[in-house]
């Protein structure tokens, strides 16, 4: 680990060989401008991320890894060749503006909808519904309750994590996350809100962690695993369906130490979403509380500025911050906190509709 002087917010950053320019990180944000029809990044994408490529890195929105893993519309994937050409314009953009760039792989799991499944019931863990609504061709519609992964499905969903993650470093990807946060397949298997199975996925701590270790296992012997990374939501509470429970802790702890086993490229956490601070099952210091126990590099979130941005990394609790909407508004976020310049107000009606405004039409110090 890089001494406490040195973790400065535009210092460079050594990931473990892939060079950053600073430790400003684009954080993965779904923009819903996809074509929906074949799920592909289009050229309009490639601008929006090459618009931001001065940010150290940038963790594209969440890509699905296959039709069964569909949550939303207009939401690239990457398990077709198309698709894989399409993410192919976005990553030739960035590199071309030198940056780096790595795809966050997205299965919604439960959070989904027959209607854009073809008339399939979402699969997740168990039968549950996270009564939230999804976002299908005919506008918002309740979710409904899904239907239990069987064996066959979770070893075929493993294998389509592993396809995602070899079909991403084929578009130019620098890496790949594993989306394991924000109540979706992932993190449904970890919580004994939305998992009550009874064979070796459910149970335990162990068993209900045992999807995610089983696909990084697949990855370790396809891709180059310094180059993926893990996002984690420990204090998730209310949300998805997902509530802090008296496991919680215990899970996130033993997946953490677990993944002290893998040589990755980082693991990216979530402060608390909700006020936790009342609830003594809840981790209320996310980044202070894994510092102690992951021994790799730390990726932060959750509502930072650059003051208390340069705060964490100085004070050694993340090596990385991550940074979500001031991105969207201002694509050249990394100058604007250089020149202490004010920041564009973000345009919340424009965040997930169809084509430009919104998108790349945010203006720049220059």
């Amino acid at each position: 680990m890089e001494t406490k002087e040195k973790i400065l917010i535009f210092e460079p950053y050594n990931l473990d060989g892939l060079i950053l320019n600073n430790r400003i990180v684009m954080a993965p944000m779904t923009r819903s401008r996809a074509d929906n029809d074949s799920h592909s990044a289009t050229e309009l994408t490639a601008l929006y991320y090459s618009q931001r490529a001065t940010a150290g890195l940038i963790i594209t929105g969440g890509t699905f890894i296959s039709p069964e893993a569909v949550g939303v519309i207009n939401v690239p994937a990457i398990y077709s060749k198309g698709q894989i050409e399409g993410w192919r314009l976005t990553t030739d953009a960035v590199h071309k503006n030198g940056g780096k760039i790595f795809a966050q792989l997205w299965h919604t799991g439960a959070y989904s909808h027959p209607d854009v499944l073809g008339g399939n019931l979402p699969l997740a863990p168990s039968p549950y519904n996270p009564h939230v609504q999804v976002f299908t061709p005919e506008g918002f519609k309740e979710s409904v309750t899904a239907q239990e992964m069987t064996l066959d499905d979770i070893k075929k969903t493993i294998v389509d994590f592993k396809q995602a993650a070899i079909n991403a470093f084929d578009a130019g990807f620098d890496g790949v996350e594993l989306h394991g946060a924000n109540g979706y397949l992932l993190q449904q298997f970890f919580s004994k809100n939305s998992n009550w199975r009874t064979d070796e996925y459910g149970g335990s701590v162990e068993n209900r962690a045992r999807i995610l270790f089983d696909i990084l296992d697949e990855l370790k012997a396809a891709v180059d695993i310094t180059r993926v990374g893990v996002r984690l939501n420990p204090s998730l509470d209310g949300l998805m369906g997902i509530s802090v429970d008296d496991e919680t802790i215990s899970v996130y702890n033993y997946i953490a130490n677990r993944l002290n086993d893998y040589r990755l490229a980082y693991i990216h956490l979530l402060e608390p979403f909700t006020d936790v601070t009342k609830n003594p099952n809840a981790i209320q210091e996310v980044a202070k509380h894994f510092r102690k126990i992951y021994k790799g590099t730390i990726i932060i979130n959750r509502g930072f500025d650059k003051e208390t941005a340069n705060k964490v990394l100085s004070d050694g609790d993340a090596d990385l911050v991550s940074f979500g909407s001031p991105f969207i508004s201002n694509p050249d976020l990394v100058e604007r906190f250089k020149t202490d310049a004010p920041l564009n107000e973000l345009d919340r009606e424009t965040l997930y509709t169809p084509g430009a405004k919104g998108y790349t039409d945010y203006p720049t110090l220059k």
